[in-house]
């Protein structure tokens, strides 16, 4: 076993309109995220949005690491 405390990475998003949230939209989204490994913690609506907040983490991988610390060019 690894003395490495294990690392992660977090992803939010809010989906949705002002007229709600449809639950095809929110199973489509936590189906797409679970595939790339994300697990949701939470999933809630701000209060009076209509929205959906979605909160997920996976396990901080090596790759993912250096794509932080790389300057984004665009």
């Amino acid at each position: 076993m690894s003395d490495e405390m294990q690392k992660w990475e977090y992803r939010v998003q809010t989906i949705g309109g002002v007229f709600g949230t449809k639950d095809e939209q929110i199973n489509a989204t936590l189906n797409e995220w679970g595939e790339d490994g994300w697990e949701a913690l939470a999933v809630y609506t701000p209060e009076g949005s209509g929205k959906v907040t979605i909160v997920a983490k996976r396990p901080l991988t090596e790759r993912a690491r250096r794509a932080r610390t790389m300057p984004q060019y665009n």
